[in-house]
């Protein structure tokens, strides 16, 4: 079972996506399962979660309808706002939906949210709730989520991107010190992905990424890594399969059942499909 762990599906609507840019022109236009239902099946995908693509609690009932006719989406990363001071409100309600396998918190955008007494709060009761976080982090924002994980040693979350280290300009000691700090939580788990993006659109070479790739294996290992593409984004430097096949080959050496582990079996414990 191959699953990958980060798609995102909208209707585009023009001033809706701030962080679409005007170097994604590509981006600015529908990306829906029947957009992605060819790339999956060249690439053997079984299944995926559906990342919110935007901080809207209109677009988490969009991917819930979605999944109602989607059998191929597995699990849906809502968005609330989790620094509501009626957030308990808000996941009752949306626990009608169990397709919903957990939330996604933009830090990347909303550093000051690890600062705010109503967010923390509202961490503890997607903690009571036994659900889960997406994490969306900068690698320059690593030391406050070595912290946020000394605070919440229970809540299991994930980093996106591999908290999207700064490849462009080949930096990573710091980075490199930190993931392996974040690791020593067994709570935390990382997404394999996002990596083409964070250096020059479509001037990379596979091995650029590898220095990168050994830090996540080495400190998270094959248990909490979870195989991801962050399709479409990922399009503005590459296409899937290139990808999905520079995983393959990196992990080329690695045991059968690390690899269902990372592609698939990890997201599957880690969302409790």
């Amino acid at each position: 079972m191959i699953i990958d762990a980060h798609v995102q599906f909208w209707k585009y609507k023009k001033g809706a996506y701030h962080w679409i840019t005007s170097n994604m022109d590509m981006l600015k236009e529908d990306f829906l399962p029947e957009n992605f239902s060819l790339t999956a099946k060249r690439n053997e995908i079984d299944g995926v979660v559906a990342v919110n693509p935007h901080p809207a609690e209109v677009e988490t009932r969009f991917l819930v309808e979605l999944s109602k006719t989607h059998p191929m989406i597995n699990g849906v990363v809502g968005w609330i706002d989790l620094a509501n001071k009626d957030v308990n409100e808000k996941l009752a309600f949306f626990s009608q939906y169990p397709i919903i396998k957990g939330w996604y918190v933009d830090l990347q955008n909303n550093p000051d949210l690890l600062a705010d007494a109503n967010f923390l709060q509202g961490i503890n009761e997607v903690q009571s709730l036994n659900q889960t976080c997406d994490l969306q982090v900068n690698h320059d924002q690593l030391p406050a989520i070595v912290e946020f994980f000394s605070r919440f040693p229970q809540q299991e979350c994930v980093i996106t991107h591999c908290a999207k280290p700064d490849i462009r300009h080949g930096e990573m000691d710091e980075w490199k010190f930190l993931i392996r700090e974040i690791a020593k939580h067994p709570n935390a788990y990382c997404k394999v992905s996002g990596l083409f993006t964070q250096t020059s659109w479509k001037q990379w070479s596979a091995g650029s990424f590898y220095p990168y790739l050994d830090v996540v294996f080495e400190s998270f290992g094959t248990d909490r890594l979870l195989y991801a593409s962050d399709w479409p984004v990922l399009l503005l430097s590459g296409i899937y399969v290139q990808w999905k096949s520079l995983l393959e080959n990196y992990m080329k050496d690695f045991t059968e059942e690390e690899k269902e582990k990372v592609f698939g079996l990890n997201a599957k414990r880690f969302y409790r499909f």
